[in-house]
């Protein structure tokens, strides 16, 4: 697992799963029934996006390692998504918030990552692009509607920001593995920064002048989240190893 190319695989995979960990909690408890099935089906393009990288980076790792094993059987600190993604849900203004950051982000990692040396991780981009785009627009619909709605729903995106700009640094800050194979994510700072403050302007929100960026999630480092996230996702593997369908 210290070849680079594997940890950046990884590092992509694991940013879409454990987001679609965190977006199917919302089945069955969206706020309308239109939603509720936007959000599970965005979660399922993530897991799919997931399961092609975790395919690709079992294939290259050999010793028996499979999608599952990488999804099921790895530990805490060997995660190496970004920390903005194990946020929790809280609200739905924080879920959308969280999705709409995200998803800028992801959206210009593609763009790029569609020209990779590597053929593999150029296709799994150019195939993900058209779910990203959805994902992006949906999300950039809703941050708008709820910062320019009602007084309640605009003090929910406040505090959704107030929770979770903190971990947005991150995403542009490359681990050594990105250096070496992967996208310059610096490159897209800007463009990701131009694009959300016309959003947050629209949506009538301030964002936060001066913020310590948090990191350490690239290098598996995590907060406390994550770990109830893996004991949810990885408990019926654990507890019944080496079961199938």
């Amino acid at each position: 697992m210290n070849d680079p190319l594997n940890k950046y695989i990884l590092h992509l995979a694991d940013n879409a799963l454990i987001l679609a960990q965190r977006n199917g909690e919302w089945c069955g408890h969206g706020p309308i029934l239109e939603q509720d099935i936007a959000i599970t089906n965005i979660s399922l393009d993530l897991l799919g996006q997931a399961r092609n990288f975790y395919q690709y980076a079992a294939s290259l790792q050999g010793n028996d390692a499979t999608e599952d094993s990488l999804a099921y059987l790895r530990i805490e600190n060997e995660y190496r998504n970004g920390l903005l993604v194990e946020q929790p849900n809280i609200d739905w203004a924080q879920t959308i918030l969280r999705q709409y950051f995200f998803s800028t982000y992801q959206y210009l990692l593609y763009e790029k990552l569609q020209a990779a040396d590597d053929a593999q991780l150029a296709a799994i981009a150019a195939k993900a692009l058209k779910e990203v785009s959805y994902h992006l627009r949906w999300s950039r619909e809703w941050v708008i509607r709820l910062g320019d709605g009602t007084a309640e729903s605009h003090r929910r995106m406040i505090q959704a920001v107030d929770a979770l700009w903190r971990y947005t640094g991150e995403l542009f800050i490359p681990a050594d593995y990105e250096n070496q194979v992967g996208v310059d994510v610096s490159l897209i700072k800007d463009a990701w920064t131009e694009q959300v403050n016309v959003v947050m302007a629209e949506a009538g929100i301030s964002l936060p002048e001066k913020t310590y960026m948090q990191t350490g999630g690239k290098q598996g480092i995590h907060t406390e989240h994550l770990g109830y996230i893996l004991a949810e996702l990885q408990y019926v593997q654990r507890a019944y190893p080496n079961s199938s369908w």
